[in-house]
């Protein structure tokens, strides 16, 4: 045990961890130790697994669809080194039995250990979720050379803004569901100190929603990048809101084309976005200003949440691997009213939002498309799925202008 915690003790990052949670206690080693992990102490129980269970029957979510009485029973009294509770994780199903426009996951991640305590209910989860993804036998394949999408510029009569973004977390600190006061306001500090050291086109300043003026807020608003305390109660039931701003902000460059967020639902999300249809260039923003950041997060002596059967981890299972989305403002008049559209998309492993973001329904003829997939693919080839299919809407968009005919394309294969 000694010379386990002589280890530990071992980098300036785990340093500071102790020095949050107290170098004595066993948590810490608990936190401390990235290899596998087994669950932690038993949590008291009063009633039996079985008077817990909860009423399912209406629920449409990925969680629901899993979580069977039997695995119920074999993870409720199970928590995580930081004594996070499969209830704690499911909640956000619980509380919401669908969704309008998705289907969701219904569940969230704690810490990183989540995936390990847990993996009989989210394993079957990813799998269903990320197209038969199983994390049991496969690994996941990063890849952020950007010089390798072709095709990228999209006709700016259709395409009205371009977006790529990820999230990216702190390894050894808990997810925003069940982070401490402290443990927020490191993730800040960790990511604020190391943003500076960005130069040249990355270089940029830090908004704290705490100490942000009110011409400032407004300023953030206009330009569309503010984020606000979560409504959604997919957010709010999983507990991201909890003491709300405190630790929250957003940083941007000078010319406001890169973005991260700050403990919002992950960590960070990193953005590079811009008006019009070059989504090459933003995913050569991206890629470089992404790699820059990890360079600098790891000077400080800290690291993101990795591994290589599950690629980034981030707090909700269906960001896990790449935690990209590549989107596009498209307005497609004609196609959007013509029935073959869901069928379109869903073959081309695409889906579609409001361009108000997930809970918003279209208005009128302009969608936000984007990847559906995130995990076993690359994030070269993710992007490259955007570039693909937007195109080929673009192209069943101009041929109905022209009363040509168009068809449902086969289905994508990885």
């Amino acid at each position: 045990m000694a010379n386990n915690f002589a280890r530990m003790l071992s980098s300036k990052r785990n340093v500071r961890i102790l020095s949050l949670i107290g170098a004595g206690s066993l948590t810490a080693g608990f936190l401390l130790n990235r290899e596998r992990v087994t669950a932690g102490a038993q949590s008291r129980r009063v009633y039996p697994a079985s008077a817990e269970y909860p009423d399912l029957r209406k629920h449409n979510n990925c969680m629901a669809s899993h979580l069977t009485p039997a695995i119920y029973a074999k993870l409720v009294d199970k928590t995580t080194p930081n004594g996070y509770s499969l209830d704690q994780a499911i909640q956000t199903g619980v509380d919401n039995p669908g969704h309008p426009f998705i289907k969701t996951v219904g569940m969230v991640a704690g810490d990183e250990e989540s995936y390990e305590v847990f993996a009989d209910l989210l394993d079957p989860v990813i799998k269903e979720r990320h197209n038969g993804y199983d994390p049991q036998i496969m690994t996941h394949p990063t890849d952020l050379d950007s010089s390798k999408l072709t095709s990228g510029n999209f006709d700016e009569r259709y395409v009205l803004s371009s977006r790529v973004r990820t999230g990216r977390s702190i390894r050894g600190l808990s997810l925003p569901p069940a982070c401490t006061r402290a443990e927020r306001r490191e993730v800040e500090r960790v990511v604020v100190d190391a943003l500076a050291g960005l130069k040249g086109d990355l270089a940029g300043t830090y908004y704290s929603l705490t100490h942000m003026t009110d011409q400032e807020q407004q300023q953030l608003i206009d330009d569309h990048f503010l984020f606000d305390k979560p409504v959604s109660p997919l957010l709010t039931c999983s507990g991201m809101a909890r003491d709300w701003p405190d630790a929250r902000g957003i940083w941007h460059n000078n010319t406001k084309t890169f973005l991260i967020w700050i403990n919002e639902e992950d960590h960070t999300r990193v953005i590079s976005m811009e008006k019009g249809g070059n989504m090459k260039r933003v995913f050569d923003r991206f890629c470089t200003g992404l790699k820059e950041v990890e360079r600098l997060i790891q000077e400080k002596g800290w690291e993101f949440m990795w591994n290589e059967r599950l690629g980034y981890i981030l707090t909700c299972p269906s960001n896990l691997g790449t935690g990209l989305r590549a989107g596009v403002h498209v307005n497609l008049p004609k196609l959007s009213k013509d029935p073959r559209f869901a069928k379109i998309l869903d073959n081309l492993r695409l889906q579609k939002r409001g361009t108000g973001g997930v809970d918003t329904a279209a208005v009128g003829s302009t969608f936000d498309i984007s990847n559906l997939d995130r995990l076993g693919q690359s994030e070269v080839q993710l992007v490259q799925t955007v570039v693909d299919g937007v195109n080929y809407l673009i192209d069943c968009e101009k041929k109905l202008e022209k009363g040509q005919d168009i068809k449902i394309p086969p289905p994508f294969k990885k």
